[in-house]
């Protein structure tokens, strides 16, 4: 069995080797934009004044639109054109690189609870609508559950890996990731000490918070559609924070072989399975959705993602 998973494994990195050089041409990071106009560390003396960020954070929206409009992306600038509408909320943006940005949903300064979504593969500034309306949903979602006030930030902070490609199946675009969730933490700490911190990851983005789990002041960490951490157990991931699973019945990352081989320069595989037993999870109940279903609206995963957002815990339901 072990053999077959390790031949599998290999397979899928072969495969992947191949198509990089084809998808590589296409990778969002080849849009130019500007550097954006500083907005500093979050603090809790600039609650009040969160408009003044969102305002600033528009500006440079508008100023990569512009620059991609420029560059013949028209696709792109209509993305960002969007984005820059009146009303939405940008803690951070940056254009480049295929873009980095956080934004929120909700009364961030009077919250009790913050959740943040981190999401995993393909999320970048051409496919980000989709992962906004994952944060709209669960937003919607936890004002239905009731509870304490609760904000929701879709946190776009690292350079996510294709689907199709050899960083998929290594910890290496995670680890890049690291330094900034665990600054973009502390700076919602800092401003907000009393509220509760809850970390939302899909997919890869599962990875990203579990190699940055062990310096993260949060109180819950969920792990959903997750291919492995990188990790064997949740000892390993050496956090206080209640760590949580969950696998849709349909979603196909359940066939994605739970082993880890090392190779000249890396290792490839993202290890144990985070909804198996040994793991240590609390495993909650997912549904019977697909890899992309999980903060889809009425379904069982987004109800219990709600419950672990808004602190009553003692309500999900688990597998």
């Amino acid at each position: 069995m072990a053999s077959r998973l390790r031949r599998t494994l290999l397979a899928g990195l072969v495969t992947a080797a191949v198509a990089v050089p084809v998808s590589a041409a296409a990778r969002p990071s080849a849009v130019p934009a500007p550097p954006p106009a500083a907005v500093g560390r979050l603090t809790f003396g600039e609650l009040p004044r969160l408009e003044d960020r969102f305002s600033t954070n528009r500006d440079n929206i508008r100023a990569a639109a512009r620059a991609a409009a420029a560059h013949g992306d028209r696709g792109r600038a209509a993305s960002l054109r969007e984005m820059a509408a009146g009303g939405r909320q940008f803690l951070t943006f940056d254009g480049r690189d295929g873009g980095r940005s956080a934004e929120v949903f909700g009364d961030l300064a009077h919250a009790d609870r913050v959740a943040v979504l981190v999401p995993g593969s393909d999320t970048d500034l051409d496919t980000y609508a989709r992962f906004r309306a994952g944060a709209v949903a669960l937003h919607d979602a936890v004002r239905q559950v009731g509870g304490p006030r609760t904000a929701v930030v879709a946190w776009l902070g690292y350079a996510t890996p294709a689907t199709v490609g050899t960083d998929v199946l290594t910890t290496g675009r995670a680890d890049d990731g690291v330094s900034q969730l665990r600054s973009f933490v502390r700076q919602l700490r800092t401003a907000l000490p009393h509220a509760e911190l809850s970390l939302l990851c899909h997919s890869y983005g599962s990875v990203v918070c579990a190699r940055a789990a062990h310096r993260l002041d949060v109180d819950d960490i969920a792990l959903y559609g997750s291919p492995g951490t990188g990790a064997d157990s949740v000892r390993d991931l050496r956090t206080p924070a209640t760590v949580w699973a969950g696998r849709g019945d349909d979603d196909w990352i359940a066939h994605v072989p739970h082993v880890r081989l090392e190779l000249p320069g890396t290792d490839v595989g993202l290890g144990a399975d985070p909804v198996s037993a040994a793991f240590g999870a609390r495993v909650f109940d997912a549904g019977d959705g697909g890899h992309s279903d999980y903060l889809k609206p009425g379904t069982t995963a987004l109800g219990n993602l709600a419950l672990i957002a808004v602190g009553r815990t003692g309500e999900v339901t688990r597998a």
